[in-house]
């Protein structure tokens, strides 16, 4: 049975009536109930009388939580009883008052004073790593990565195994031949820098004057 008061759902519920709205079997409830895990809030001492077994309207709420959590997303009995210990000071409030999430099988909540998800028995906060981020992180990374020093300008080298040993600007991959094919076929030192956005005209000009071994074609 149920009582409709100020628009609020209050009343008594039988084992059947909780069985049937929460999902929860009636052997678990008994059990959970033998194991002092959930306790109907009404109960008579002797649970063999007809109706021993009263839950509230906020039992079924988190009745409703606890098969979500134990029977859907199989959370194990043994880590939801570590759950409610760790949390013991919500209270009644634990299970059907609080936002619970799940992760690889454990219990997450979040922490009111950080806002920040964490998993409650180990009290580890889940990260949240947005795939956005990620990219732009890595992205900013390797372009400081590749960022050239003020003393590569200009400069030409030789670096093993970068380009075959080849002739290339200091700072790049850009062989000095590449260069000179373009100065060969009339491109002014601007319009080569088009070309190759990361050069200079420094660069360029470098590149031209070059009279060391690594350009042969």
């Amino acid at each position: 049975m149920s009582i409709v008061q100020n628009s609020n759902v209050i009343g008594a519920f039988s084992e059947e009536h909780a069985e049937r709205l929460s999902g929860v079997s009636s052997a678990q409830l008994r059990r959970w109930d033998r194991l002092g895990f959930f306790k109907p809030s009404y109960a008579a001492e002797d649970r063999h009388l007809p109706y021993s077994r009263i839950y509230s309207f906020k039992d079924l709420v988190a009745l409703r939580v606890l098969n979500e959590l134990r029977n859907n997303h199989r959370v194990s009995l043994q880590h939801l009883r570590k759950v409610a210990e760790t949390l013991g000071h919500l209270k009644d409030d634990l299970w059907s008052s609080t936002t619970l999430s799940v992760l690889n099988k454990r219990v997450v909540f979040n922490e009111p004073e950080t806002s920040k998800p964490r998993e409650v028995v180990s009290g580890q906060y889940i990260a949240d790593i947005p795939l956005r981020v990620v990219i732009s992180s890595t992205r900013k990374a390797v372009g400081e990565m590749n960022k050239r020093g003020k003393a590569e300008i200009g400069q030409i080298v030789r670096a093993k195994f970068n380009n075959r040993n080849a002739a290339v600007v200091a700072g790049t991959r850009i062989p000095v031949r590449a260069i000179r094919h373009f100065a060969d076929a009339g491109y002014p030192a601007a319009k080569i820098v088009k070309e190759y956005p990361d050069l200079t005209i420094e660069d360029i000009e470098a590149a031209i004057a070059y009279q060391g071994p690594g350009v042969a074609a």
